[in-house]
Formats: C-alpha cells, sequence, structure tokens
C-alpha cells in the first residue's frame, strides 16, 4: 500500500510539472504583401509576451494597422497591418497632348503619350510607375514638319489639290471672281508647319458706281470684350466692310456657356456679341493620405495647396493651379518623419526590438541587462525627426560593506552590494542596536537609511 501510495503522489507531482509548462509559439505565419522582420532565426521558439514584426515586401507601402503580433499561450495574435501597392499618382500635364493611364499609376502600371492633331511625339510614348516614381524620358508634342493646305475662303483651288506639302514648298494663292487679295499672293511652308509669311484674305471687291454702297460704312478692328475676343484670323485685320460677320472665341482657361459668338458689321458699327464664357473647371486636385488640400476655388485660376499632418513631411510641389488643361504639376505625397537610429547603449537592449525605419511616433523601451538605468525608460520620435530624450544609460551601482562595528549581517564583510539590495544587521550579544535594523542600496551608492550603531549594553543599564 505504501508503495502504491508513493506512486501516486509521484504521478501527481509529475502532472503538475507538465501543466505548469509554459506553451510555446512556433514560427510566425505569412502573410500576403508582408515579410518578417530579418533579427528572427530561423526555428526560433517564442514565449507569451514574446513579439515579432513585419514590414511591407518590394512595392507595397503600409497603410494602418499594427506591425507587431505577439504570442499569447501558444498562438500569435492577428496581425492589422495593410500593405497596399505603392502609386506614381500623376504623371502631370503633356502640352499639345494627353496621357491615358492604364490603370490607377501603381507600381509596374505605365501612362501612355498621346499628341493632338498637328503634332508628332518625340521619345518614348509611354513611362511606367517604379518604387521611385515615374521612370523614363518626359516625352513632347512638338508640331509637324508638314504643312497643310491653305484655307483661305473664297480662294481659287489648285489644280493638284494637294493637301500636305513638305517644309520648303510654295503655292500661289488666287482668289475667285468678285473677291480681290489682301495679304501675301506667294506662300512657303516652314519648318514650325506655318505657311510664311501668313495666309492672305480674299476680301469682295468695292462695287464699282453703285450709290448704294457708298452709303455704307465699313467698320475698323473688333473690339475685344472681357474674356472673349475675335478669332485668331481677324486680329490683324483693320478694316471691314459693311454686312461682313466675324465671330468670337473665350481667353485661354474659359469656355462657352451660351449665347450667339457672331458679330456683324452694320453702319460702321459692331452689332453687340452675346457669347457667354465661364472659368473651366479643373474639379478636383486629388487626395493626400496623412494630409490634406486647401483650395482657393477649382476653376480657372485657383490653387490648390497641400499640407501634412504633423509627424509628415511634403514630397513635392505644395502649391498647384488650375490651368486651361487641368490642374498643372502632380499630387505630392506626405511621408513620414523618421529620426535617426539611436546609439547603442552598453549593458542595455530594446524591448521589443524592432527594426528601422524609425517613424513618427515610434516609442522606444530599453532595459538594462547589467546595471541599473539612469535617463528616460522610453523615447518617441518627434514630429520634428528628433528622438524626445537623449537614450538612458546603465549604470552598475553597488554599496560597500555596511562595516557596522560589534555587528552582523548575511553576507561576507567584504561583499558588494547592488542597488535597490536589502539587509538586515543584528548586534552581537551584551549590545544594544540604535537607528534602523534594515538598509537598503540606494543610487548613490550609499546605504538608505544612515546605518545603525551598536552600543554596549552596560552603558544603557549604567545610565539608568
Amino acid at each position: 500500500m505504501r508503495s502504491v501510495g508513493w506512486n501516486i503522489l509521484i504521478l501527481s507531482f509529475a502532472l503538475l510539472a507538465t501543466a505548469q509548462v509554459e506553451k510555446k509559439c512556433s514560427a510566425p505565419p505569412r502573410h500576403p504583401n508582408t515579410r518578417i522582420a530579418k533579427k528572427y532565426r530561423t526555428g526560433q521558439k517564442f514565449s507569451t509576451g514574446d513579439k515579432v514584426y513585419y514590414h511591407c515586401t518590394k512595392d507595397f507601402t503600409p497603410t494602418r494597422g499594427s506591425r507587431a503580433v505577439e504570442c499569447v499561450d501558444g498562438k500569435w495574435t492577428k496581425l492589422t497591418l495593410k500593405c497596399e501597392k505603392k502609386s506614381c499618382g500623376n504623371v502631370g500635364d503633356l502640352p499639345n497632348g494627353q496621357f491615358l493611364y492604364q490603370g490607377s499609376s501603381l507600381v509596374g502600371e505605365k501612362v501612355y503619350a498621346m499628341c493632338n492633331e498637328g503634332y508628332t511625339l518625340k521619345g518614348l510614348n509611354y513611362m511606367i510607375c517604379k518604387r521611385s516614381g515615374w521612370t523614363g524620358e518626359f516625352p513632347s508634342c512638338e508640331v509637324e514638319e508638314t504643312c497643310r493646305a491653305p484655307e483661305v475662303a473664297n480662294s481659287v483651288k489648285g489644280s493638284g489639290n494637294v493637301s500636305v506639302y513638305q517644309v520648303g514648298d510654295n503655292v500661289t494663292i488666287a482668289c475667285s471672281e468678285g473677291f480681290q487679295l489682301d495679304g501675301a499672293q506667294h506662300l512657303t511652308c516652314g519648318p514650325s508647319g506655318l505657311w510664311q509669311p501668313k495666309p492672305p484674305l480674299c476680301r469682295p471687291s468695292p462695287f464699282k458706281t453703285t450709290q448704294s454702297y457708298d452709303r455704307k460704312r465699313g467698320c475698323g478692328a473688333p473690339p475685344t470684350l472681357p474674356n472673349l475676343h475675335p478669332a485668331d484670323k481677324y486680329i490683324t485685320m483693320t478694316s471691314f466692310a459693311s454686312g461682313d460677320r466675324i465671330h468670337y472665341v473665350c481667353e485661354v482657361g474659359y469656355s462657352p456657356a451660351g449665347g450667339s459668338k457672331y458679330s456683324t458689321c452694320t453702319e460702321g458699327k459692331w452689332t453687340p456679341v452675346y457669347l457667354k464664357c465661364q472659368r473651366k473647371l479643373c474639379g478636383s486636385a486629388g487626395e493626400i493620405l496623412n494630409g490634406q488640400i486647401t483650395y482657393t476655388g477649382v476653376e480657372f485660376g485657383d490653387t490648390a495647396t497641400a499640407a501634412c499632418d504633423e509627424g509628415y513631411v511634403l514630397v513635392g510641389q505644395a502649391t498647384r493651379s488650375c490651368r486651361s488643361d487641368g490642374w498643372d504639376g502632380r499630387v505630392a505625397d506626405c511621408e513620414a518623419v523618421e529620426c535617426a537610429e539611436p546609439p547603442e547603449v552598453p549593458n542595455a537592449q530594446i524591448e521589443g526590438f524592432q527594426e528601422p525605419p524609425y517613424t513618427y511616433r515610434t516609442v522606444l523601451r530599453y532595459r538594462c541587462r547589467v546595471g541599473t538605468l539612469a535617463g528616460r525608460r522610453e523615447i518617441s520620435c518627434t514630429e520634428n525627426g528628433t528622438w524626445s530624450a537623449p537614450p538612458p544609460t546603465c549604470k552598475e551601482i553597488t554599496c560597500p560593506s555596511p562595516n557596522v562595528a560589534n555587528a552582523s549581517w548575511r553576507r561576507p564583510q567584504n561583499h558588494m552590494y547592488e542597488y535597490r539590495e536589502t539587509i538586515s544587521i543584528e548586534c552581537n550579544p551584551r549590545f544594544f542596536i540604535t537607528g534602523p535594523t534594515r538598509v537598503t542600496c540606494g543610487s548613490d551608492g550609499r546605504w538608505l537609511p544612515d546605518l545603525p550603531k551598536c552600543r554596549p549594553a552596560h552603558r544603557f543599564y549604567a545610565r539608568s
């Protein structure tokens, strides 16, 4: 019976020891678009309270969530870090052309350049979004090196009826019957695709003896009105016959908003123009993560200014202007302020170690492997890119043997005591103690409170 009882007792202790074995976590799991910090060893086991940190993989950037998971009772907590593919944003404006985006300007996607009619693309017709931004030579749209057939109203078409001319080709302009030439008769195709000199006009020939024409008065140059002006072909003309009709166009940055664009020369005066021009709309200038955009408006001439949240710095053009073809420039980025890697502290280590970069609001907590911590235990990365305080130091603080005469304590008399270590002091027989019986090693290497004294007992009785 005694043997059975003894076996049951041993089994109970074994079960108790098994129940108290700490549950370990194996290697942390993999998650899409993330990688685990390199400091962790292959096959390493983790205890409850241990943390592992994740980073976004190449071409991805963190948008929200925590980068850490923690081992709790043999299981890892859920990773909340979200990594999204990096975006290059707007590539900018292409004068005399436009860009066509393949997708949402994400890394690996392309943007294609297309020129307006009459312009030729110079350079590659695409750019690629990479981690560093849009790469490749920025294309341009240049005027074609050919001239189209000059369009002169009321002129005689040539027998060849050529539609495109090479640089250096010449043409001769002849007006139809009843019209006379106003300008150069011979034109040359110039290197910029423009005729030199400017094509002429074919104006109606004046009546010879008709009295009715004599009574009609012509008009001078048409006036320029607010936000609109005569079409380009009328700008250099200074005289018009009665009955001539011209049309107006809106100024750059304005678009038609109803009303007639025509004006007619009548009795020496131009009839009113009812064309209304309103400022062109640019709409939204985009969105900025970790920042905001302030607008003076979203119409031609207005501006949009980007500002970053606290702890973030602006990368790119802060202010953009609404132009006739949209917002100039591209959307800026707000990147987190980074603090330099703090210097190593001898005999100390950082709890829950994380790899750089150390961005705004990153907190580092130190603990001493040897000695006592002096300074701030926690330091944080501020919005200015500096640490909130210098790293602490680990000082090895000791107190000497108390050396109280006629007393004893539990340690060798030449032993050095560590900071916060407490001992009890007892007087030898026939001595009584005056002062504290327990003292503690203080931060300055002295015993606190002051050491006691052991006085002979016969003196006490003699005085009494």
